[in-house]
Parts: C-alpha cells; sequence; structure tokens
C-alpha cells in the first residue's frame, strides 16, 4: 500500500506528485503513455524541435514563476507584439513600453486606429492594478463584446484581436469568456512569452525531476482502468495490477477522467487545431523577425511562428524552420501547406517560399476545452469525486498551461 496514487503525468500531475512528495507522502504516478508531458511533447528529429502544436510559455504565469525554474529551460522569447499580415502588406504592433524601439512602426501603423492604441495603453493600465487572482471571474460576455463594449474599432478586432486571440484561445470567432481575455492580456503585459531551447517538453521533464527529487516514483507505460474509492482508501487498477493508496490524484484528459471518476461536470467539448511545420533554406528565407505573424485576410492559417529566428536550436545551421497554425482539424497536408505557401509567398512577395518544404503536421483534436461565457460556473469541483480522490487538470480551472500548474498544487492540498 502506497499513501498517493497520481493517475496522469501531464503537468498537473507531475506538480501534484512533487508537492504530495515534498509533504512526505509515499507517492507513485501513473502514465499511460511512453513519456512524460501530456498535451506537451516534442520531437527531435534531423536537427528540428518540433513542438506538438504550437505552444508558448507565459514567463509571467504566478505558476509558472512557482512551479519551474525558467532560466534552467534557457528560454527564447519571441519579441513582444505581432506582425499583422495581408496580401503585399505587412505591419507592426509593438507594445511601447516594452519594445520602444517598434515605437515609430507602431504609431505609423494604419492597420489600427488611433483611438485603438490609446485603448490598448487605457487598458494595460486598468488590468495593471488588478489582482490577477480575480480577473478570471471577473467575465461574462465574450471577448468580441468586450472588446466593443470598450471601443476598440472593427479594424483592431479583425486585423489583430481575431487572429491574434484566435490563437490563444483557438475560436477566432472570439466567442471566449471576456475573463480569459483580460488575463492573458494582463500576463502578455507583465512578461514574455517564450520557448525552452530544447523544445516545450524541457517544461514536463523539469517538473518530473522536481518531483523525482522529492521523493515520487514516476512509472510510464502504466496505463489505469480503474479507480475505485472504498471506505478510506483507493484501489487503482494498473495493467491488471491492483494498488491499494490513501488517496488518489486523477490528472488524465478530461474524458479518461470522467470515465474514471463518473464526475459528469468534467467539460469533453473540445477544441483543437493543426500545426504544420516547414523548413526553407535560410539563404532563401526574407527577415520576418521574432514576433508571430497574424494572418489579417483569413485563417488560412491563422498564424505563423518563425521558430528558428526565435529560437535557433530549433534548426539545423542554414535552415529557417516555420510553424503554421490551423483552427479546427482540417484535413488534407498537401492543401493546407499550399494556403501556407500562398500566404508566405503574398505577404513576403521578394521571399523564396516555392522551395518551403512541409516536414510535420500535427493535429491536436484536444488542444483546449471550450470557454464561452460563464465556463467557470460549470467547471468540476476538484473534491467531486467520491472517497479520497481529487482532479487535478486545466479543466478545474481554466484552458492554460497556468490552469494546469495551479490544479496540481491545488490536488496535493486537498488530498493533505
Amino acid at each position: 500500500m502506497t499513501d498517493a496514487v497520481v493517475v496522469g503525468g501531464g503537468l498537473a500531475g507531475l506538480v501534484a506528485a512533487r508537492h504530495l512528495a515534498e509533504s512526505g507522502r509515499d507517492v507513485t504516478v501513473f502514465e499511460a503513455s511512453d513519456r512524460v508531458g501530456g498535451r506537451v511533447r516534442t520531437v527531435h528529429e534531423d536537427g528540428y524541435t518540433f513542438d506538438r502544436g504550437f505552444q508558448v510559455l507565459f514567463s509571467s504565469y504566478p505558476a509558472v514563476e512557482r512551479e519551474l525554474d525558467v532560466e534552467a529551460l534557457d528560454p527564447r522569447p519571441f519579441t513582444p507584439g505581432a506582425t499583422i499580415a495581408r496580401p503585399n502588406h505587412r505591419s507592426v504592433v509593438a507594445d511601447p513600453f516594452r519594445s520602444p524601439t517598434a515605437l515609430p512602426q507602431t504609431a505609423l501603423n494604419r492597420d489600427l486606429t488611433l483611438g485603438d492604441k490609446l485603448r490598448v495603453v487605457k487598458l494595460q493600465r486598468d488590468l495593471a492594478r488588478v489582482d490577477p487572482a480575480t480577473l478570471l471571474d471577473r467575465g461574462g460576455s465574450t471577448i468580441a463584446d468586450y472588446l466593443a463594449d470598450y471601443g476598440f474599432s472593427r479594424k483592431f478586432v479583425e486585423r489583430f484581436a481575431a487572429p491574434f486571440y484566435g490563437g490563444i484561445t483557438l475560436d477566432r470567432d472570439l466567442g471566449t469568456d471576456s475573463g480569459v481575455f483580460e488575463y492573458t492580456f494582463k500576463m502578455l503585459s507583465d512578461g514574455e512569452i517564450f520557448v525552452p531551447a530544447r523544445g516545450m517538453q524541457a517544461m514536463p521533464e523539469q517538473l518530473a525531476d522536481r518531483a523525482v527529487e522529492a521523493g515520487a516514483s514516476i512509472e510510464t507505460g502504466r496505463e489505469v482502468t480503474a479507480v475505485d474509492a472504498d471506505g478510506g482508501a483507493v484501489a487503482v487498477e494498473v495493467d491488471g495490477e491492483t494498488v491499494t493508496a490513501d488517496g488518489a490524484v486523477v490528472a488524465t484528459d478530461p474524458a479518461t477522467a470522467q470515465a474514471l471518476t463518473g464526475v459528469a461536470a468534467i467539460p469533453t467539448e473540445t477544441l483543437g487545431c493543426v500545426t504544420q511545420y516547414f523548413a526553407l533554406p535560410t539563404k532563401k528565407a526574407p527577415s520576418m523577425g521574432t514576433r508571430i505573424v497574424l494572418n489579417a485576410a483569413d485563417d488560412r492559417p491563422n498564424t505563423v511562428a518563425p521558430m528558428s529566428a526565435v529560437a535557433p536550436e530549433y534548426a539545423p545551421e542554414g535552415m529557417e524552420l516555420y510553424s503554421a497554425t490551423f483552427l479546427g482539424v482540417p484535413d488534407d497536408d498537401d492543401a493546407l501547406a499550399a494556403d501556407v505557401r500562398e500566404a508566405l509567398g503574398s505577404w513576403y512577395p521578394a521571399g523564396g517560399f516555392s522551395d518551403l518544404e512541409l516536414l510535420r503536421t500535427d493535429r491536436v483534436p484536444l488542444a483546449q476545452f471550450a470557454q464561452p461565457p460563464g465556463f467557470r460556473a460549470d467547471l468540476p469541483d476538484p473534491a467531486a469525486p467520491e472517497g479520497p480522490v481529487v482532479l487535478a487538470g486545466d479543466y478545474t480551472r481554466w484552458s492554460s498551461i497556468q490552469g494546469a500548474l495551479e490544479s496540481g498544487r491545488v490536488a496535493a492540498e486537498l488530498l493533505g
């Protein structure tokens, strides 16, 4: 018999395991796949680094600051702001306080009105005075309605907010709860977004190392098929074996967590995306800088990220690596790649994108759960399962790395 079992070695489960182990509990993590990380995965192949879907870390997330050694991840930050692109046109939007050298480009940007630029500054100041812990509960309207009520123009919404926040929420229609917008806007204003030099999987690997150092045991390739609370103990079925524990944390994907615990409130309506990775010889590549590029014309693709410009470790010498993200889970890799070549060619007419080579396509049907206005009222209580079983996952808080990391700490505290 052990003190605690953690079912799932994703971000939430690893954080829960560490905190339980640090409190003196004997902890075992069972992870069904061959490595930790859950939805956060990285593949290294032929000198390239491919993250499963375009993911970044927000340095100012409170849980990132608390649970991770950010400097040890060797962060590679994107330049604050974005490049707005449409056929034969590009412009830069940047935070003048954090990217002063881009102030002239932002000031002269005609994709946004002067009023929009002033409203961005006002919103930054308004949110700077607010405790971030309260922002998610201030929602209740859609992001689209929130921006309209704040006075932002249609140009701002269509050319910047829709693709930029479409990338964050996987909802270009901006139907996500406005609390998510306020929270992420504040985090973007307060810190950086970055990828680790070794890829996003460096994050869960660090979390796993910390859990093991605290005394937890992590077993991969071990699938849990049942979690049964019986009085003061929990019986966990693992590959036909029964492990008995004083308590358990269920930190799997939402559908599996619902099946294991019977908690109907766990959200299973998901939003997905497709990310394609492309290579281009450096000598033929245009200068794209280190900002995310937003498609202001349509959503095919929604965004393009110059990965190797941000993190040179992501591509071999002499090559550039780009990621292009589509919302939803459309089929036909060749058609999607053709859309990317056409879009990049129209944004950078002098570029040599006819030589753009598709290297990899990742479909991520479960990237986030849906977050319509008021969604937090319907999320499951982490203590909802019967007996000494608790839930850990972003679906107990909000769909984000912050939500996942925070949920692990909360679950550990509940299990005691």
